[in-house]
């Protein structure tokens, strides 16, 4: 494909991707609270003025708005534009150069993923929720694309081993202390990477996921961003980690050399 339609093709992407973005959005709002992610039409959530379609065109209308509501002035949370921007820079820059069927359903596959990842991952923090919708849905895109690219014995232990292992951690801790040591979310959503990642990759990631939790943790409490006895929502680390995993295994298998390394001095 020539340079100038491929760039092209990436501008189209990325127009695209920050539409998606933009309903990523609705569902970050609404899931949590239980709304409908159809209707009613989208409104501020400050003074609840149904929102014309001109100041809902991703990123240009808070750049135009200048990232405050047309009707009460309020401030535009940046997670609306920076989710649109995100997504649409995914886009752009994973877009296939080859313009075959194969090229542009692995480009789908991947790119569904990261809008489920980057919706849990905003979700998680903010309300310390992982929907069960969303969830499921990775699960079985995991599981299609599993299906016909791994052997079963690949994707079916490796979702037992992510769901159940977890499982098992979880019961162990909360008949030791009373109480809740990892979220059901939490557990759902390993088992859905573990059909993906296989049982040795889910292991890995249960156990990165640990130690980069760890480290957002001490970090909230050395800056006092949180209460150390609040707990902290663990879905995003679990997201970081598989994102590196999925989108760049290799630079994934060399930090865990490096830190197995650390590890053994």
């Amino acid at each position: 494909m020539d340079s100038e339609i491929l760039i092209f093709y990436r501008g189209m992407a990325l127009v695209f991707g920050s539409m998606i973005g933009s309903f990523l959005n609705v569902l970050i709002y609404r899931l949590p609270r239980d709304i409908s992610f159809t209707l009613p039409r989208s409104r501020c959530p400050s003074c609840q003025t149904l929102i014309p379609w001109y100041q809902n065109i991703p990123i240009l209308a808070f750049v135009l708005l200048r990232g405050r509501c047309f009707s009460c002035k309020n401030k535009i949370s940046l997670i609306y534009p920076s989710v649109e921007l995100l997504v649409g820079l995914f886009a752009f820059f994973t877009f296939p150069a080859d313009f075959s069927f194969g090229a542009i359903l692995s480009f789908t596959f991947f790119f569904s993923v990261f809008c489920v990842f980057i919706t849990h991952f905003v979700i998680d923090f903010q309300h310390q929720i992982l929907p069960n919708g969303l969830t499921l849905y990775l699960a079985l895109v995991f599981l299609m694309y599993s299906c016909l690219a791994k052997p079963w014995t690949h994707w079916a232990i490796g979702g037992a081993v992510g769901f159940l292992f977890p499982l098992a951690v979880a019961w162990g801790y909360y008949l030791l202390k009373g109480r809740e040591g990892l979220g059901a979310g939490d557990i759902k959503l390993y088992g859905a990477l573990g059909i993906y990642l296989g049982p040795v990759g889910i292991l890995q990631n249960i156990f990165f996921s640990s130690f980069v939790g760890s480290i957002l943790g001490f970090g909230f409490i050395i800056f006092n961003k949180m209460d150390k006895n609040k707990p902290l929502p663990f879905g995003p680390s679990i997201l970081i980690v598989a994102f590196v995993q999925i989108f760049y295994p290799q630079t994934f298998l060399e930090a865990a050399k490096l830190l197995g390394r650390a590890f053994t001095f």
